[in-house]
């Protein structure tokens, strides 16, 4: 594998000014509207799915909980390496705790419910940092 262009950080910098309205999660927007003050906000899927078309690895699934109740579900990555890399993980600022991580299967392309906002996004961070491999190709 070639290595990036880029670093981790210039990633990390490059989602973070790509994430927006119109790429958040409809659930997550249902329960408190996505604002530039917590940018990750319901962007852990289609985040986690262009890191891992980067990188591959794992996708990690973990269910999110307020108290006793679940309140949805977080994705973040685990490296080839082993190191798991979680670029959304701050967006949680209500006392919510992510619990019964597991590695799941990365879904053929993007998550078909999320298509649009996964190709907004990546077409985002493409302009930011040059051109991204195929979706599901590091997977390969």
């Amino acid at each position: 594998m070639i290595p990036p262009p880029w670093t981790l950080t210039a990633l990390d910098r490059a989602l973070r000014a790509s994430w927006a309205a119109d790429t958040c999660s409809p659930d997550d927007v249902a329960r408190e509207p996505w604002h530039p003050g917590n940018p990750a906000w319901g962007h852990c899927d289609i985040t986690a799915l262009i890191v891992h078309d980067l990188f591959g690895g794992d996708l990690v699934l973990g269910d999110v909980h307020l108290g006793a109740a679940r309140a949805g579900f977080h994705y973040w990555n685990r490296l080839p390496s082993g190191l798991e890399l979680d670029l959304t993980r701050e967006q949680f600022r209500s006392g919510q705790t992510v619990t019964a991580a597991r590695v799941v299967r990365r879904p053929p392309g993007p998550l078909p419910r999320r298509r649009a906002a996964y190709e907004l996004l990546r077409g985002r961070l493409a302009t930011r940092i040059g051109p991204l491999p195929e979706a599901g190709a590091m997977a390969r």
